[in-house]
């Protein structure tokens, strides 16, 4: 299902809905995605349920609602948010073609590009990266 800047897999879509259930989140909030300075690969991603701010880009639809932080536009649009189901690592994954790579935990990517990383919030360090 495509919502302008990002797509979401059925999976993921039906996962979100249940995962807004779980949390019992309000109708403003949703999963908030942004991008920090961090990981192994230089910048990582967050997600986390919770309102919108103010200057948030919105996709999704009234059951699964996605937020995006405006300083992660240039990031991740055109990502695609998919849901894996497996014994070893199962969760919200991204799919994202502005990433030149990405670490082996997923959640630490290098731009394809290097944008404003000025107005990037300090992350913590990935999972590979911690002894």
């Amino acid at each position: 299902m495509s919502y302008g800047m990002i797509t979401l897999t059925n999976v993921a879509h039906a996962s979100l809905i249940s995962l807004l259930k779980r949390k019992s989140a309000t109708s403003n909030e949703g999963l908030r995605l942004s991008v920090q300075k961090g990981g192994c690969a230089g910048l990582q991603y967050s997600m986390n349920v919770e309102a919108k701010q103010e200057q948030d880009l919105t996709a999704g639809d009234a059951e699964a609602r996605v937020y995006i932080a405006p300083e992660a536009k240039e990031y991740l649009e055109g990502m695609t948010l998919d849901y894996s189901i497996s014994l070893a690592d199962s969760g919200f994954k991204i799919i994202n073609p502005n990433a030149a790579r990405s670490c082996g935990c997923g959640t630490s990517f290098e731009p394809k590009k290097q944008g404003n990383q000025d107005s990037l919030e300090q992350g913590e360090a990935c999972e590979s990266e911690q002894a």
